[in-house]
């Protein structure tokens, strides 16, 4: 018998790709459209009807409701599995995912593989096999409820129209720029919105796997074969980070550490399995590598505070660790049944959401570490007090009492 799915995760009937949380900002309310404007932005080969919208469940759109996007989808072909951008809502209180997607947008025969969510609410850029299209977050009300919806953007990604499969899509930190990675290795950076070029390096890879920009938004890194570093403000190549022995490097970003320097971090898998190595990112060098999992990392990710690392892998499990000892908080054995495909933390680092191809997205809340070592020294100081108390105690009882020769 099948052991019941937990609350935290559902399967959406989609295997994903790409997962991200949407910021607060995206969540701004605005009047029903027009039934025609409605329908004007939903693509010919969306699959999912008014009629199916209307059966989607509501949830009130504030910045107290955390939101999870996540998209994927079975490509082309006749496989029977939808393309799609969905939207499920998590609840803090009972630690649960919607049954069923609070919002989706079909795709038709176009596999959305990768996405970018703008961090001040902008929309949501995802990579088509051909190019890439912005969607955005719609909250709607009408007479009974209000909801969120997804709609197409009329906006035309010109600089990113007819490029091919991009593999890699961020945004920096203030929403001003977007990087996107090819399949055919063509690394570029536009200003957001006006899509104006500000780096375009046709060969940077034989093909671009990852990307993301420094928290001061002057660095970009990416990643395939060789882990580079872009100064962004001169458009010029800093460094490529050496790899050792057998490393292959698979994810990549930029964090602080406890003394407020910067640091980088990449995923490499290795023979031994999958570990995280560390890069001052002043000098460039290499800090230290620590193996982490015996088992192939698949996704990788750092929370906001830079407290906290994640790993996903080819088992399915999702490892939070801390980035001060590289110690294993948290592991979560099975989280999904296929590999990790993604990893997101929350803005407010309260929770890691993770995707997997076997169709499901899951939430783990991120619980405080036991701070073991300060526990134990409580213990110690009250067994202390009491031996103390119990000396003072008996002195007290028999420090009037006279020796036992004198009373013979």
């Amino acid at each position: 018998m099948e052991a019941p799915q937990p609350s935290n995760s559902r399967k959406y009937g989609i295997p994903f790709y790409a997962v991200a949380w949407l910021p607060s900002t995206s969540l701004k309310s605005q009047q029903e459209p027009p039934e025609s404007e409605n329908h004007s932005d939903q693509s010919a080969d969306a699959d999912i009807s008014a009629d199916d919208n209307k059966s989607l469940p509501s949830h009130p759109a504030t910045a107290d409701n955390y939101y999870v996007a996540a998209t994927g989808g079975g490509g082309e072909g006749r496989s029977g599995i939808s393309n799609a951008l969905i939207l499920a809502h998590f609840d803090f209180e009972s630690r649960s995912l919607s049954d069923q997607p609070v919002a989706k947008y079909g795709t038709g025969s176009d596999l959305p593989y990768r996405m970018a969510v703008h961090p001040a609410g902008d929309g949501i850029i995802c990579s088509l096999p051909k190019s890439c299209s912005l969607f955005k977050v719609d909250t709607k009300k009408d007479a009974r409820d209000e909801k969120l919806g997804l709609k197409l953007s009329q906006e035309v990604l010109s600089q990113l129209e007819d490029v091919g499969q991009q593999l890699a899509l961020t945004f920096n930190n203030g929403g001003s720029l977007l990087a996107t990675g090819g399949e055919d290795g063509n690394l570029r950076v536009l200003k957001w919105p006006s899509l104006d070029i500000v780096l375009n390096e046709p060969s940077a890879h034989s093909t671009v796997k990852d990307l993301d920009f420094s928290l001061d938004d002057k660095y970009l890194v990416s990643l395939g074969g060789p882990c580079r570093v872009w100064d962004v403000t001169t458009s010029t190549l800093v460094t490529s980070l050496p790899k050792e022995n057998d490393e292959v490097f698979i994810s990549c970003r930029f964090s602080f550490a406890n003394n407020g320097d910067m640091v980088l971090y990449t995923a490499a898998v290795t023979g031994k399995g999958g570990s995280i190595v560390s890069w001052n990112a002043a000098t460039w060098r290499r800090v230290a590598s620590k193996l982490i999992t015996r088992d192939n990392i698949t996704a990788f990710n750092v929370s906001a505070n830079g407290r906290l690392l994640a790993c996903g892998t080819t088992q399915g499990d999702v490892l939070i660790i801390n980035s001060t000892s590289m110690r294993v908080q948290k592991i979560v054995k099975k989280a999904h049944l296929g590999f990790v495909t993604a990893l997101s933390f929350s803005p407010d680092s309260r929770a890691l959401a993770s995707a997997s191809m076997d169709s499901s997205a899951r939430v783990t809340v991120i619980e405080e570490e036991q701070k073991n070592g300060f526990n134990l020294w409580i213990v110690i100081f009250i067994m202390l007090i009491a031996v103390a108390a119990y000396f003072i105690n008996n002195y007290e009882i028999h420090k009037f009492e006279l020796p036992a020769f004198f009373s013979a």
